[in-house]
C-alpha cells in the first residue's frame, strides 16, 4: 500500500496468507495513472469508443473518496481527463463514503468532482451512500434500491449533490447511509449505456455489478423489460464474467493454505458472513476454490441494519465451531477470524465497541483455553486497526474508518519464543510454517518471527 494509507481487510489476508507484500490494485492503478498507461488501457479505450458511438456518454459508478480501501476518487478524476480527451462526456454515479472517511466529509468530494465536471461538459446522475450501493451479505433489498435509482430513477428527488447530501444529513444520515437519490434530469442505465465502474476491490461492487450486467439474475425482480447493462469494471469483481475488467488480477505464486494441502495436511478455515471471503479468497491468494483437505465454515452474520445494534454479532458461534476443530484433533492448520472490533469499529459507537471488545475477551480467550489445552500453537494478530481510535484527534468527530498504527501479534504455545521486532503481516504464513516444521517457500518473502526459545 502506499506510505501513509491505512490497512484494510482484503490486503492484510492476501499479506498474511501469501507472506509476501504484494503490491496491490491501488499502487498498480496509481502507478499506471502516474506513467500514462492508464489513458491505453484496452478495456478502457473500448468502453469510450463504443460510448462514442451510441449516447456520447459514459456514465461512471463507483465509490467517490480519498479512503483508498475500495476505490480512490483520483482513478476517476484521471477518467474523467481521459473522456475529455475522446470527447464522450461523464455521467457520475456518486456513492458516498463514510466509513472510510469522516462520517460527513461528502461536500469536499463532490466539489472536487464539480470542479472537474466543468472543464469535461460532464453531471453527477444519482447518488447514495454504500449501505445500498456497496452491501455484500446478501442484503438484496438494499441493492435494490441502489438498482431502481440507476435503472429506474427511483429514489429521493434532488436538484444537485449538494441537495442529496443536505436532505440526507436533515433526515439524520451520515454518508454511508444516504438513500439513493436522483438528481435534477438524470437519465436511467439502459442496455444501450456503456458503464465503468471504478471500484478496485472485489468483494463489495458483486452484488450491484450482476443486477446490473447478469443475464440470469435471480435476486430480485428486474421486470420483463429490463435488458443486461454493459459493464466494464476497473478489476475483476467475480469468476462470473460480467463484462470486460480493465486491470486484470494478478494471483501470487502460493499462499499458506496451499503449501498445507500440498503438504498432505488438514485444515480448518472459519469465520461469520462479513469475513468468510477473507479468511478464505483472500487468505488463499485470490483462490476461489477451497484446496484439497481444506474445510471451511461460515457462521451467519446477524442480520440487523447496523452492528452496533448486536456488538457480539456472532464472536460465540464462531468460537464455537473453532473449539469443534480444535478438538476434532484432524487439522494441522486451524484459521479463524473474529468480525468485531473492525464491524463495530465502522459505528464508532463507544458503547457498542466497548460490549463487542467483551465479546472478544470472552471468546477468543475459549479457543485459546481449548488450544492450550490440546497442545495447539497460536499465533493471535489482526491484519488492521479500527476500534483503537474512536474519536478523530483532529476533527473531534467519530472515527468511523480503520487506523494506521501497528497491531500487536502474539505467538502463544508451550515454548518461551524470543520474537524479532519491526517485522508485518508478512511474517505470519512464515512464522507458521517455522512452527509446523514446513519449510518456507522462496515466493513467500516475509521472515518468520521466531529467533530462538528463550534460554536455549
Amino acid at each position: 500500500l502506499p506510505p501513509g494509507q491505512m490497512g484494510n481487510s482484503e490486503v492484510g489476508h492476501m499479506t498474511i496468507g501469501c507472506g509476501a507484500i504484494i503490491n496491490q490494485d491501488l499502487i498498480r492503478i496509481n502507478a499506471a495513472i502516474n506513467d500514462g498507461s492508464f489513458y491505453e488501457m484496452s478495456a478502457l479505450r473500448r468502453a469510450l469508443e463504443n460510448a462514442k458511438k451510441k449516447e456520447g456518454r459514459i456514465h461512471i459508478i463507483g465509490l467517490m473518496s480519498d479512503g483508498g480501501v475500495h476505490s480512490h476518487i483520483n482513478h476517476t478524476l484521471a477518467l474523467m481527463k481521459l473522456c475529455h480527451e475522446v470527447q464522450v462526456r461523464p455521467v457520475l454515479h456518486v456513492i458516498t463514503d463514510g466509513r472510510d472517511t469522516a462520517p460527513k466529509s461528502a461536500k469536499k468530494y463532490i466539489k472536487r468532482l464539480e470542479d472537474a465536471l466543468v472543464d469535461v461538459n460532464g453531471s453527477i446522475a444519482t447518488l447514495m451512500g454504500r449501505y445500498y450501493a456497496m452491501d455484500r451479505d446478501r442484503r438484496w433489498e438494499r441493492t435494490l434500491k441502489a438498482w431502481q435509482a440507476l435503472v429506474q430513477l427511483k429514489g429521493e428527488k434532488c436538484t444537485d449533490a449538494i441537495d442529496a447530501i443536505d436532505k440526507a444529513y436533515a433526515r439524520g444520515e451520515t454518508d454511508e447511509f444516504i438513500l439513493p437519490s436522483v438528481l435534477g434530469s438524470a437519465m436511467p442505465l439502459t442496455a444501450d449505456s456503456e458503464v465503468i465502474f471504478t471500484n478496485f476491490r472485489n468483494d463489495r461492487p458483486r452484488q450491484l455489478s450482476k443486477a446490473l450486467a447478469k443475464p440470469d439474475f435471480s435476486s430480485f425482480d428486474r421486470g420483463p423489460d429490463f435488458e443486461p447493462i454493459k459493464l466494464t469494471k476497473m478489476t475483476k469483481y467475480s469468476k462470473e464474467y460480467l463484462g470486460p475488467v480493465i486491470f486484470a488480477p494478478r494471483k501470487p505464486e502460493t499462499n499458506l493454505a496451499e503449501i498445507v494441502s500440498k503438504n498432505g495436511l488438514y485444515q480448518f478455515h472459519c469465520a461469520e458472513t462479513e469475513k468468510y471471503p477473507h479468511v478464505t479468497y483472500f487468505l488463499n491468494g485470490g483462490h476461489e476454490e477451497a484446496y484439497e483437505g481444506e474445510d471451511r465454515k461460515m457462521v451467519p452474520s446477524p442480520k440487523v441494519a447496523t452492528y452496533d445494534l448486536q456488538p457480539e454479532m456472532s464472536a460465540e458461534e464462531v468460537a464455537d465451531e473453532a473449539i469443534k476443530a480444535i478438538n476434532n484433533e484432524s487439522y494441522a492448520l486451524i484459521v479463524v477470524n473474529f468480525a468485531n472490533a473492525d464491524m463495530v469499529g465502522h459505528t464508532a459507537i463507544k458503547e457498542a465497541v466497548v460490549t463487542a471488545i467483551e465479546a472478544l475477551d470472552t471468546h477468543v480467550g475459549r479457543v485459546l483455553d481449548a488450544a492450550k489445552a490440546k497442545g495447539i500453537s497460536v499465533l493471535l494478530t489482526s491484519d488492521h486497526g479500527n476500534c483503537d481510535e474512536m474519536i478523530d484527534p483532529r476533527t473531534k468527530e467519530p472515527h468511523t474508518q480503520h487506523t494506521i498504527y501497528p497491531v500487536p501479534c502474539l505467538v502463544i504455545d508451550d515454548g518461551a519464543w524470543d520474537l524479532a521486532n519491526g517485522q508485518g503481516l508478512s511474517a505470519v504464513a512464515p512464522t507458521i510454517l517455522e512452527l509446523m516444521g514446513i519449510e518456507q517457500p522462496k515466493s513467500m518473502t516475509g521472515e518468520s518471527l521466531l529467533i530462538h526459545h528463550i534460554g536455549d
